[in-house]
C-alpha cells in the first residue's frame, strides 16, 4: 500500500478499494454540480456495499453511508453536517440513472489493476481458465423478454434463464469482465459464441483453457484470431477423429502425443458459417494416463506432457470459483427487475468477488500457503464483519486493522482433504409420474358448486 494512502481518512472497506482504483474518477461519466450527494462514485460505492450485504435495503446502504462515508464522498455540506435526509427515495433514482457504462468500467478497472498486480503463469503469459454457467432470474416481463424461460411439452417456466461466460486470470484468481446472454428464445447464444466474444478483451498472447465443452475448432480459431493461444480438452469420439489424420509423435506408457493440421468439421462449417474455407490450425493432441482415466487435450504452447498434466489440473478451480460466485456472493439472489439493473448489480458483484479474492491472496502470503487453500467462504465472512463499514480515522488504525483482518483471514485454511476415491458420476432420480403435473386449485370450504364439499 502507497504512503499517502495510507494518510488519508477511509473507511477501512473502502481503503481496500482504493489498492485497485480510484472510484472517484467514475464521476466523469455523469457531470453534477458540486452540491450533488449522489454522484456517480458515490453510488458505484453504495451498490457495492449492497453486494457485499446482500439482504441490505436501499435505506440500509443510505443510512451506512451517512454514518460511514469517506472524507472523499463527504462533498456535500449537508453530509458534512450531518444533515442529510437518510430516506432512500434520491438513491433509488441515482441507482436508475447510473449508466450501465460506468458500472461495467469499474469492473473492468478492478479486475485489470489486480491482474496487473500479478506476475503471470506461463513464461510471460497469462493463462485465462474459461467456462459457463446459467443464472435465474427475477420472474417479471422484462427480464423474461430479454432472457426467455425454458419451455417443455408442458408449457413454459416464469424464470428468465440467463447464459454467464467467465473468465478467470489463472495467477491472480481475478475475474475478467464476463459476457451474458440468453439461453432460450430467438435471440439465444450458445456458451462458445460468447466466450469468442470475450477473448476479444482478454489481454493479447493469453493462453486460453477450457473443458471438452468448448474442444471445438471454432474455439481454437477463434482464440487464434484474437491472437491468443489454446489449451483445450477433447471429448474421446472427437480426440479419435483427428487423431486419424495425425502423425505420432512420441509415446509412453503414461502419454502418446501427436502433430496434426487441424481442421473444421463438416458438422462445424454448418453451424460456424464464418470460418474461412481455407482455415487450418497447426496444434498438438495428447492422450495422457491419470490413474485409470484417460485425459484427451489439444493445445499449441508446445508443453511437455507433465506441464500439460500439471497445467490443466488448475482448470478445475473455476469450478469452485463460479460455485463461490453464485453462492458465496449470492449472485443468484439478485432480483433486479430490469434488464439494466441486472446488468450493473452483477457487475459489482463481481468487484465485490474479486476483492475477496485479492484479500485471501493477502492473507495466504501470511499463512504461508497457496491461496485456494484458504476457504473462501472464510475469508469472505472475515472481510464482510471485520473491513465493511468501519470507520479508521488514523493511518495507524487503519493499519492496525488491516493487520488484524489478515490475522484472522490466514486461518482460515481448509483441511487437507484427500483425493476423491469414488468416480464423478451422477445419480440419476426416480422418475415421478407427477412431476410436471401443475396443482390444481383448491375448492373453497361449502362451496355450493363442489358436491364432495358438503
Amino acid at each position: 500500500m502507497s504512503s499517502d494512502a495510507r494518510t488519508q481518512n477511509l473507511s477501512a472497506a473502502f481503503e481496500l478499494l482504493k489498492q485497485w482504483t480510484d472510484i472517484g474518477d467514475a464521476d466523469v461519466f455523469e457531470e453534477l454540480g458540486p452540491a450533488a450527494v449522489y454522484k456517480t462514485s458515490v453510488v458505484l460505492w453504495l451498490m457495492l456495499f449492497q453486494r457485499l450485504n446482500p439482504k441490505a435495503s436501499l435505506r440500509d446502504a443510505v443510512l451506512h453511508f451517512v454514518e460511514t462515508a469517506p472524507s472523499e464522498l463527504k462533498t456535500n455540506k449537508r453530509l458534512r453536517e450531518g444533515s442529510l435526509s437518510t430516506k432512500s427515495s434520491s438513491y433509488s433514482d441515482a441507482r436508475h440513472r447510473l449508466s450501465l457504462k460506468a458500472a461495467h468500467w469499474f469492473q473492468e478497472r478492478v479486475a485489470s489493476s489486480i491482474v496487473n498486480s500479478t506476475a503471470p503463469t506461463w513464461g510471460d503469459r497469462r493463462v485465462f481458465l474459461i467456462d459457463g454457467t446459467t443464472f435465474t432470474l427475477a420472474p417479471v416481463a422484462e427480464l423474461q423478454a430479454a432472457y426467455p424461460p425454458a419451455s417443455n411439452q408442458h408449457g413454459e417456466s416464469v424464470w428468465p434463464i440467463a447464459y454467464v461466460v467467465f473468465a478467470h486470470e489463472l495467477s491472480s484468481g481475478a475475474a475478467v469482465p464476463e459476457e451474458i446472454g440468453a439461453m432460450y428464445g430467438p435471440n439465444a447464444v450458445s456458451e462458445t459464441r460468447l466466450a469468442q466474444t470475450l477473448m476479444k478483451r482478454l489481454p493479447a498472447k493469453s493462453i486460453i483453457m477450457a473443458d471438452a465443452g468448448y474442444g471445438i475448432f471454432s474455439t481454437a480459431y477463434h482464440a487464434h484470431l484474437n491472437g491468443h493461444n489454446f489449451v483445450l480438452r477433447l471429448k474421446k469420439d472427437r480426440f479419435n477423429r483427428i487423431r486419424k489424420r495425425a502423425e505420432l509423435i512420441h509415446s509412453t506408457t503414461t502419454s502418446k502425443c501427436y502433430r496434426v493440421s487441424w481442421t473444421p468439421s463438416a458438422k462445424e462449417r454448418v453451424t460456424n458459417p464464418d470460418l474461412p474455407a481455407d482455415c487450418v490450425i497447426a496444434a498438438m493432441i495428447h492422450e495422457l494416463k491419470i490413474g485409470e482415466e484417460s485425459l484427451y487435450l489439444v493445445e499449441d504452447i508446445d508443453a511437455t506432457p507433465k506441464q500439460l498434466r500439471d497445467l490443466y489440473w488448475k482448470r478445475n478451480d473455476i469450478e469452485v470459483d463460479i460455485r463461490n460466485i453464485k453462492l458465496v456472493i449470492g449472485t443468484e439472489e439478485i432480483r433486479a427487475k430490469s434488464k439494466e439493473m441486472f446488468l450493473k448489480e452483477f457487475a459489482l458483484s463481481m468487484v465485490a468477488y474479486n476483492l475477496a479474492t485479492q484479500l485471501r491472496r493477502q492473507a495466504a502470503v501470511i499463512a504461508e500457503c497457496e491461496p485456494r487453500e484458504l476457504s473462501f467462504t472464510g475469508v469472505w465472512s472475515v472481510y464482510r464483519h471485520m473491513l465493511q463499514g468501519v470507520e479508521v480515522s488514523a493511518p495507524s488504525r487503519w493499519i492496525e486493522r488491516l493487520d488484524r483482518v489478515l490475522h484472522y483471514a490466514s486461518q482460515q485454511k481448509l483441511p487437507n482433504r484427500p483425493g476423491r476415491s469414488y468416480p464423478r458420476e451422477a445419480y440419476a432420480r426416480r422418475p415421478k409420474t407427477t412431476h410436471f403435473q401443475k396443482r390444481k386449485k383448491k375448492s373453497k370450504p361449502n362451496d355450493p358448486e363442489d358436491p364432495t364439499s358438503k
